[in-house]
């Protein structure tokens, strides 16, 4: 059964070595980021699934790793082959996060003692609501005791410095999804359009699909939304269901 869970962002620029002299323009969402996580840890399960877009879906292993090479610095997570898409490469690096913030953070970081059993799990960006959904029903049954850690964005259209420039729907959806998520409203999230999304830049409308699909049978008991801007034109949401 699902005992916690946390939603996150995924760019690059929220590892500092990635962010360089501008790291400390996120230090508000690292933190926030390091609260929701915390949640999902001290809720003690016995299996930590981490869940994120992708091109396609597919399963890695506890020790699959993740690389932010393709973004600039070499920075490696997990023991194995940086096998693992970029918004699961964050997700690991959450929870193996040096305490230490600053642009002068280890390259490696070193993960902490006690992490449960760890799941990645990726579904693809276009997956419909109902292939969301059901994965997400599956890793809420996987263990007695599951915490789920979502990666995704919001709308990459909301401002001029936005990837996608600016779209007139972006803050309004961007709103809607914040309400959700601080709401704990699961039919919301299962009502998203993947087209919508599509035409907005929202890479995480698939892993929030997810997230509903876990939280179908029982709804949260607690909801809070911890960060909701867009410091680059891209909608980042932070937030943590508790059961």
């Amino acid at each position: 059964m699902l005992v916690a869970a946390a939603v996150c962002p995924h760019p690059p620029l929220l590892v500092p070595q990635a962010a360089g002299a501008a790291a400390p323009e996120l230090d508000d969402v690292r933190a926030a980021c390091a609260a929701a996580v915390g949640s999902l840890l001290n809720a003690r399960p016995d299996v930590l699934a981490v869940t994120g877009g992708a091109e396609v879906f597919a399963s890695f292993p506890d020790d699959a790793a993740g690389t932010l090479r393709p973004w600039g610095p070499d920075v490696r997570v997990g023991p194995g082959d940086p096998v693992l898409p970029l918004s699961l490469t964050i997700g690991r690096w959450l929870l193996e996060r040096p305490h230490t913030m600053g642009p002068d953070a280890e390259v490696t970081p070193k993960p902490p003692s006690g992490l449960p059993v760890l799941r990645f799990e990726a579904v693809g960006f276009d997956a419909s609501p109902d292939e969301c959904a059901a994965l997400g029903g599956r890793l809420a049954g996987s263990a007695g005791r599951v915490a789920l850690l979502v990666m995704g964005d919001g709308s990459a259209r909301r401002t001029e410095k936005a990837p996608g420039y600016v779209h007139p729907d972006a803050v309004p959806y961007d709103g809607m999804l914040a309400a959700a998520l601080a709401s704990g409203d699961i039919g919301r999230l299962l009502d998203l359009d993947p087209g919508e999304a599509r035409e907005l830049w929202a890479a995480g409308r698939a892993a929030f699909q997810v997230l509903a699909g876990a939280a179908r049978e029982v709804p949260p008991t607690t909801a809070e939304l911890l960060y909701d801007d867009a410091p680059y034109g891209v909608g980042y949401f932070v937030a943590r269901w508790i059961w």
